[in-house]
């Protein structure tokens, strides 16, 4: 019996903690999702699945509420009635701070906590100031602590000076949903003229480099019949938005918003552009592999471990917007070129990092613990 807490929400760590419970269901345990709301990717009722909602306080006293806390009680009161043996929450602040506190107040108790860190909250969220003690003090207090790539667990151990039994354990992807789709009508609504098509997806923060997937576009825009798919919505919207209209961009752009079914989305794509200035893995980008999706991503971070330069992909440093947008054009112009890269991509993304694979690595994990 497996409690599950993620954001849930439409970035990566929460994907891959909710498809991760849907396998996890599939094998036969029981999952239960203790979140702030349901995660978007839990659409109906599957067996094996409950949703406990956190409840969050309203006092006048609170100039904000105390998510950690009611959390910590949420996860308290479900490991308690539910007989869990695991509580697996995925990004460390603050959900591995609210497990620590459920399981001090459970105390004796056989409850083993997995942390799962996913990048941001290592990268970013934990060096600041104000949290990096706690988030040293979390990873040595988890049971077990998993990382998305073997780049976020050096990352980890540079910066906090532990984490040496920190197991690496990529994302994945399930074969069955993300794959391509020949003949698209979704293809042809957006390209009814035989254009090329580029998308980036992503929650658009600064971290995803925004200003940089459109000055390449722009390049590109010059040299090929192409347009610009933009799905996601965030903070960086409204001048990302100004920005195509200031370069006469508009024409050529689409904004889709947030996708709950990427699926149905990325299969339309020639090619992926993800250029952010670091990504712990970049999970979209395996996603789009493995949909036949080209993808040029970004050379700091994790993406190297699945993306293999020039044979099912190609990484560019964040700021070579030029590098870029050539590697981009070269792809439209030769479409058999184009074809063979697609196959190696979707080859690579569903043998090495199939859910299969990676749901024994987790499984044996479990296992391990208890």
């Amino acid at each position: 019996t497996i409690g599950i807490t993620c954001y849930p929400d439409q970035g990566g760590s929460g994907v891959v903690a909710t498809e991760l419970g849907l396998h996890l269901a599939r094998h036969g345990c029981e999952v239960h999702f203790i979140t702030s709301s349901l995660p978007f990717r839990l659409r109906s009722y599957i067996e094996n699945i409950f949703f406990h909602e956190v409840e969050l306080p309203d006092y006048p006293v609170f100039r904000s509420s105390p998510y950690t806390l009611s959390l910590a009680t949420a996860m308290q009161d479900v490991a308690k009635k539910f007989s869990l043996d695991i509580l697996h929450v995925h990004y460390a602040i603050p959900h591995a701070a609210s497990a620590f506190l459920a399981k001090e107040m459970l105390q004796p108790t056989k409850l083993k906590i997995i942390t799962t860190l996913h990048g941001t909250d290592i990268t970013l969220v934990g060096q600041e100031p104000s949290f990096f003690p706690m988030t040293r003090f979390l990873i040595e207090k988890s049971d077990a602590v998993t990382a998305v790539s073997d780049f976020l667990k050096q990352e980890t151990r540079r910066v906090f000076g532990v984490g040496d039994d920190i197991q690496v354990i990529p994302n994945f992807v399930d074969s069955r949903v993300f794959k391509p789709i020949p003949n698209s009508e979704l293809r042809l609504e957006f390209a009814p003229h035989g254009e090329k098509l580029l998308l980036h997806a992503s929650n658009f923060r600064k971290v995803k480099n925004i200003p940089a997937v459109i000055d390449v576009f722009n390049l590109v825009s010059k040299k090929s019949n192409a347009r610009l798919l933009m799905v996601g919505d965030g903070p960086e919207m409204p001048e990302t938005k100004k920005r195509v209209s200031d370069l006469g961009l508009a024409h050529r752009v689409d904004f889709l918003g947030k996708e709950d079914h990427l699926e149905r989305i990325l299969p339309v794509a020639d090619v992926l552009l993800l250029p952010s200035l670091h990504e712990s893995f970049g999970l979209v980008a395996l996603e789009a592999m493995a949909c036949g999706v080209v993808p040029v991503v970004t050379s700091v971070g994790g993406a190297s471990e699945f993306i293999n330069d020039g044979h099912n992909g190609f990484l560019r440093a964040p700021d070579d917007v030029d590098g870029m947008a050539e590697t981009i054009v070269n792809i439209f112009e030769n479409d058999d070129h184009r074809q063979i890269l697609s196959e190696y991509a979707r080859q690579d993304a569903t043998m090495d990092f199939g859910a299969s694979c990676v749901m024994r690595q987790y499984l044996d994990l479990y296992e391990s613990l208890l």
